[in-house]
Protein backbone atom coordinates (compact mmCIF):
# COMPACT_ATOMS: atom_id res chain seq x y z
CA UNK A 1 0.00 0.00 0.00
CA UNK A 2 1.44 3.47 -1.32
CA UNK A 3 1.02 6.25 1.57
CA UNK A 4 2.16 8.96 0.14
CA UNK A 5 2.77 12.26 2.83
CA UNK A 6 2.83 15.27 1.57
CA UNK A 7 4.72 17.73 4.20
CA UNK A 8 7.96 15.76 5.59
CA UNK A 9 7.88 18.09 9.05
CA UNK A 10 6.95 17.20 12.34
CA UNK A 11 4.11 15.60 11.68
CA UNK A 12 4.42 14.04 8.49
CA UNK A 13 8.24 13.20 9.59
CA UNK A 14 6.55 11.35 13.03
CA UNK A 15 3.81 9.43 11.28
CA UNK A 16 6.65 8.43 8.55
CA UNK A 17 9.26 7.29 11.26
CA UNK A 18 6.17 5.50 13.59
CA UNK A 19 4.74 4.00 9.66
CA UNK A 20 8.59 2.66 8.92
CA UNK A 21 8.83 -1.12 8.70
CA UNK A 22 4.67 -1.70 8.57
CA UNK A 23 4.59 -4.64 6.32
CA UNK A 24 3.21 -4.30 3.29
CA UNK A 25 3.57 -0.23 3.84
CA UNK A 26 5.45 1.87 0.91
CA UNK A 27 6.15 5.48 2.82
CA UNK A 28 6.29 7.83 -0.49
CA UNK A 29 7.03 11.52 0.67
CA UNK A 30 6.35 15.21 -1.19
CA UNK A 31 7.43 18.41 0.20
CA UNK A 32 7.86 21.84 -1.55
CA UNK A 33 11.03 22.33 -0.42
CA UNK A 34 13.84 19.82 -2.39
CA UNK A 35 16.31 20.10 0.73
CA UNK A 36 13.20 19.57 3.42
CA UNK A 37 12.78 16.66 0.64
CA UNK A 38 16.14 15.07 0.55
CA UNK A 39 16.93 15.69 4.50
CA UNK A 40 13.22 13.52 5.43
CA UNK A 41 14.46 10.83 3.29
CA UNK A 42 18.90 11.15 4.86
CA UNK A 43 16.76 10.24 8.32
CA UNK A 44 14.45 7.66 7.11
CA UNK A 45 11.22 9.27 7.31
CA UNK A 46 10.04 8.52 4.19
CA UNK A 47 11.43 5.61 1.42
CA UNK A 48 11.86 7.20 -1.23
CA UNK A 49 10.66 10.89 -2.87
CA UNK A 50 8.37 11.54 -6.12
CA UNK A 51 6.86 14.69 -7.78
CA UNK A 52 4.00 15.72 -6.14
CA UNK A 53 1.79 14.75 -9.32
CA UNK A 54 3.17 10.69 -9.74
CA UNK A 55 2.88 10.41 -6.11
CA UNK A 56 -0.40 11.42 -5.87
CA UNK A 57 -2.16 9.68 -8.90
CA UNK A 58 -0.29 6.51 -7.83
CA UNK A 59 -1.21 6.51 -4.02
CA UNK A 60 -3.30 4.71 -1.82
CA UNK A 61 -3.48 6.52 0.57
CA UNK A 62 -2.53 10.44 1.12
CA UNK A 63 -1.85 12.06 3.99
CA UNK A 64 -1.70 15.68 4.06
CA UNK A 65 0.30 17.25 7.15
CA UNK A 66 0.77 20.76 5.63
CA UNK A 67 -0.25 24.08 6.65
CA UNK A 68 -4.02 24.67 6.57
CA UNK A 69 -4.18 27.03 4.22
CA UNK A 70 -2.39 24.85 1.61
CA UNK A 71 -4.78 21.86 2.38
CA UNK A 72 -7.53 24.83 1.74
CA UNK A 73 -5.91 25.01 -1.64
CA UNK A 74 -5.09 21.75 -2.48
CA UNK A 75 -7.30 19.36 -1.10
CA UNK A 76 -9.77 19.94 -3.93
CA UNK A 77 -7.07 19.45 -6.50
CA UNK A 78 -5.98 16.05 -5.27
CA UNK A 79 -9.39 15.01 -5.14
CA UNK A 80 -9.61 15.97 -8.85
CA UNK A 81 -6.47 13.13 -8.85
CA UNK A 82 -6.06 10.63 -6.94
CA UNK A 83 -7.58 6.93 -7.66
CA UNK A 84 -11.40 6.45 -7.40
CA UNK A 85 -10.35 4.05 -3.97
CA UNK A 86 -7.94 5.70 -2.68
CA UNK A 87 -8.44 8.30 0.75
CA UNK A 88 -7.12 11.50 1.60
CA UNK A 89 -6.50 12.14 5.07
CA UNK A 90 -5.48 15.47 6.36
CA UNK A 91 -4.32 15.90 9.36
CA UNK A 92 -4.38 20.19 10.12
CA UNK A 93 -6.13 21.62 13.03
CA UNK A 94 -8.84 23.68 12.15
CA UNK A 95 -11.21 21.70 9.73
CA UNK A 96 -14.44 24.17 9.12
CA UNK A 97 -13.11 25.85 6.60
CA UNK A 98 -11.01 22.73 4.55
CA UNK A 99 -14.38 21.36 4.99
CA UNK A 100 -16.32 23.90 3.29
CA UNK A 101 -13.85 23.92 0.53
CA UNK A 102 -14.64 20.39 -0.38
CA UNK A 103 -18.27 19.92 -0.02
CA UNK A 104 -19.57 19.60 -3.00
CA UNK A 105 -16.69 17.80 -4.65
CA UNK A 106 -18.10 14.77 -6.37
CA UNK A 107 -15.42 12.78 -4.56
CA UNK A 108 -15.85 14.04 -1.00
CA UNK A 109 -16.11 10.50 0.59
CA UNK A 110 -13.11 9.69 -0.33
CA UNK A 111 -11.84 12.42 2.33
CA UNK A 112 -11.38 12.00 5.74
CA UNK A 113 -10.99 15.21 8.08
CA UNK A 114 -8.67 14.42 11.01
CA UNK A 115 -6.62 15.79 14.06
CA UNK A 116 -4.10 14.30 16.31
CA UNK A 117 -3.67 16.56 19.41
CA UNK A 118 -0.50 16.02 19.10
CA UNK A 119 3.28 18.03 18.58
CA UNK A 120 6.10 19.99 20.07
CA UNK A 121 7.23 23.31 19.36
CA UNK A 122 9.82 22.54 16.51
CA UNK A 123 9.11 22.20 13.01
CA UNK A 124 11.24 20.55 9.94
CA UNK A 125 12.11 16.66 9.20
CA UNK A 126 14.44 17.06 12.52
CA UNK A 127 11.82 17.92 14.46
CA UNK A 128 10.53 14.29 13.84
CA UNK A 129 9.51 12.13 16.76
CA UNK A 130 8.98 8.32 17.03
CA UNK A 131 5.83 7.52 18.96
CA UNK A 132 4.82 11.21 19.08
CA UNK A 133 1.25 9.87 18.52
CA UNK A 134 1.03 7.20 21.23
CA UNK A 135 -1.56 7.44 23.97
CA UNK A 136 -2.95 10.81 22.57
CA UNK A 137 -6.22 11.70 20.90
CA UNK A 138 -6.85 12.10 17.65
CA UNK A 139 -10.44 13.48 16.24
CA UNK A 140 -11.83 12.94 13.30
CA UNK A 141 -14.78 15.29 12.36
CA UNK A 142 -17.93 15.14 9.99
CA UNK A 143 -17.35 11.35 9.80
CA UNK A 144 -20.97 10.67 8.08
CA UNK A 145 -19.67 12.32 5.07
CA UNK A 146 -16.80 9.92 4.35
CA UNK A 147 -17.28 6.51 3.04
CA UNK A 148 -16.65 3.46 5.48
CA UNK A 149 -14.39 1.82 3.69
CA UNK A 150 -12.31 5.41 3.83
CA UNK A 151 -13.57 6.14 7.47
CA UNK A 152 -12.27 2.57 8.47
CA UNK A 153 -9.08 2.75 6.92
CA UNK A 154 -8.22 6.18 8.56
CA UNK A 155 -9.54 4.68 11.34
CA UNK A 156 -6.86 1.59 11.36
CA UNK A 157 -4.10 4.19 10.27
CA UNK A 158 -4.22 6.09 13.88
CA UNK A 159 -4.38 2.96 15.75
CA UNK A 160 -1.27 2.14 14.30
CA UNK A 161 0.34 5.27 15.12
CA UNK A 162 -1.36 4.59 18.67
CA UNK A 163 -3.83 6.96 18.61
CA UNK A 164 -7.72 7.02 20.38
CA UNK A 165 -10.20 8.45 17.90
CA UNK A 166 -12.77 10.67 19.31
CA UNK A 167 -15.55 11.66 16.87
CA UNK A 168 -16.99 15.35 16.06
CA UNK A 169 -18.52 17.95 13.99
CA UNK A 170 -15.84 20.38 12.36
CA UNK A 171 -17.43 23.49 13.76
CA UNK A 172 -17.50 22.07 17.38
CA UNK A 173 -14.05 20.78 16.87
CA UNK A 174 -12.97 24.16 15.45
CA UNK A 175 -14.61 25.45 18.83
CA UNK A 176 -12.96 23.54 21.89
CA UNK A 177 -9.28 23.95 20.16
CA UNK A 178 -9.69 27.90 19.75
CA UNK A 179 -9.69 27.15 23.91
CA UNK A 180 -7.69 24.26 24.30
CA UNK A 181 -4.96 24.75 21.66
CA UNK A 182 -5.00 27.93 19.83
CA UNK A 183 -5.68 30.19 22.74
CA UNK A 184 -2.24 28.69 24.32
CA UNK A 185 -0.36 29.37 21.27
CA UNK A 186 -1.63 32.96 20.96
CA UNK A 187 -1.44 33.91 24.77
CA UNK A 188 2.53 32.26 24.58
CA UNK A 189 3.49 34.32 21.76
CA UNK A 190 2.43 37.08 22.98
CA UNK A 191 3.22 36.46 26.09
CA UNK A 192 7.39 36.56 24.37
CA UNK A 193 6.63 39.62 22.74
CA UNK A 194 5.73 40.97 25.66
CA UNK A 195 9.03 40.35 27.41
CA UNK A 196 10.84 41.07 24.53
CA UNK A 197 9.23 44.60 24.14
CA UNK A 198 10.16 45.62 28.26
CA UNK A 199 13.33 43.81 28.24
CA UNK A 200 15.49 45.02 25.37
CA UNK A 201 18.57 43.40 26.79
CA UNK A 202 18.42 39.79 25.82
CA UNK A 203 21.44 38.76 27.94
CA UNK A 204 18.92 39.66 31.10
CA UNK A 205 16.10 37.76 30.00
CA UNK A 206 18.48 34.92 29.77
CA UNK A 207 19.52 34.94 32.75
CA UNK A 208 16.53 35.44 34.70
CA UNK A 209 14.21 33.25 33.12
CA UNK A 210 13.75 30.23 35.33
CA UNK A 211 11.62 27.42 34.47
CA UNK A 212 8.12 28.48 34.45
CA UNK A 213 8.95 31.53 32.03
CA UNK A 214 10.40 28.87 29.69
CA UNK A 215 7.34 26.53 30.14
CA UNK A 216 5.05 29.16 29.44
CA UNK A 217 6.62 30.31 26.78
CA UNK A 218 7.63 26.96 25.10
CA UNK A 219 5.07 27.29 22.20
CA UNK A 220 6.30 30.63 21.52
CA UNK A 221 8.77 28.98 19.76
CA UNK A 222 6.72 27.19 16.89
CA UNK A 223 6.39 28.01 13.50
CA UNK A 224 4.76 31.36 12.31
CA UNK A 225 4.07 30.18 8.78
CA UNK A 226 1.80 27.18 10.21
CA UNK A 227 0.37 29.22 12.78
CA UNK A 228 -0.95 32.27 11.16
CA UNK A 229 -2.99 30.36 9.10
CA UNK A 230 -4.46 28.52 12.13
CA UNK A 231 -5.76 31.76 13.97
CA UNK A 232 -6.95 33.19 10.65
CA UNK A 233 -8.98 29.84 9.84
CA UNK A 234 -10.36 29.81 13.47
CA UNK A 235 -10.66 33.83 13.77
CA UNK A 236 -14.18 33.09 14.74
CA UNK A 237 -13.96 30.89 18.20
CA UNK A 238 -10.55 32.45 18.52
CA UNK A 239 -11.35 35.61 18.74
CA UNK A 240 -14.61 34.39 21.40
CA UNK A 241 -11.70 32.77 23.56
CA UNK A 242 -9.25 35.80 23.34
CA UNK A 243 -12.24 37.95 24.87
CA UNK A 244 -12.87 35.83 27.45
CA UNK A 245 -9.16 35.47 28.20
CA UNK A 246 -8.59 39.53 28.24
CA UNK A 247 -11.76 39.66 30.43
CA UNK A 248 -9.99 37.67 32.95
CA UNK A 249 -6.65 39.58 32.71
CA UNK A 250 -8.46 42.77 33.09
CA UNK A 251 -10.44 41.34 36.63
CA UNK A 252 -6.98 40.53 37.83
CA UNK A 253 -5.50 43.26 36.90
CA UNK A 254 -8.34 45.79 38.87
CA UNK A 255 -7.25 43.33 41.70
CA UNK A 256 -4.03 43.82 41.32
CA UNK A 257 -3.88 47.65 41.04
CA UNK A 258 -6.82 47.62 44.14
CA UNK A 259 -4.35 45.48 46.39
CA UNK A 260 -6.97 42.94 46.78
CA UNK A 261 -5.22 40.46 48.17
CA UNK A 262 -8.01 38.49 49.34
CA UNK A 263 -9.65 38.93 45.31
CA UNK A 264 -6.67 37.56 43.86
CA UNK A 265 -6.28 34.77 46.39
CA UNK A 266 -9.47 33.52 45.53
CA UNK A 267 -9.03 33.60 41.71
CA UNK A 268 -5.55 31.49 41.67
CA UNK A 269 -7.69 28.99 43.93
CA UNK A 270 -10.55 29.27 41.38
CA UNK A 271 -7.76 28.38 38.45
CA UNK A 272 -6.18 25.87 40.42
CA UNK A 273 -9.03 23.89 39.72
CA UNK A 274 -7.64 23.18 36.35
CA UNK A 275 -5.30 20.41 38.10
CA UNK A 276 -8.43 18.49 38.67
CA UNK A 277 -8.80 17.90 34.91
CA UNK A 278 -4.93 17.68 34.06
CA UNK A 279 -4.64 15.15 36.46
CA UNK A 280 -7.74 13.16 35.80
CA UNK A 281 -6.34 13.20 32.33
CA UNK A 282 -2.99 11.60 33.31
CA UNK A 283 -4.23 9.12 34.87
CA UNK A 284 -6.62 7.54 31.63
CA UNK A 285 -5.31 5.12 30.30
CA UNK A 286 -3.17 4.93 26.98
CA UNK A 287 -4.65 3.42 23.78
CA UNK A 288 -2.37 0.89 22.59
CA UNK A 289 -1.43 0.16 18.81
CA UNK A 290 -3.19 -1.88 16.82
CA UNK A 291 -1.78 -3.39 13.37
CA UNK A 292 -4.76 -4.66 11.17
Amino acid sequence: MNFCIVGLGLIGGSVGLDLKGKPGIIRVGVDLHPENAQEALSLGLVDRIEEEGKALTEADVVLLTIPVNAIKALLPQILDVVKPDATVIDLGSTKSVIGREVAAHPRRHQYVAAHPVAGTENSGPRAAVRGLFNGKVNIICDRELSGEHHRALAENIFSMLGLKTIFMGADEHDKHVAYVSHLSHVSSFLLGQTVLDMEKDEKQIFNLAGSGFASTVRLAKSSPDMWTPIVEQNAEYLGQALAEYIMHLQRFQYHLMKRNTREIHAVLREANQIRRVLDRQEQEPKAEIVVK
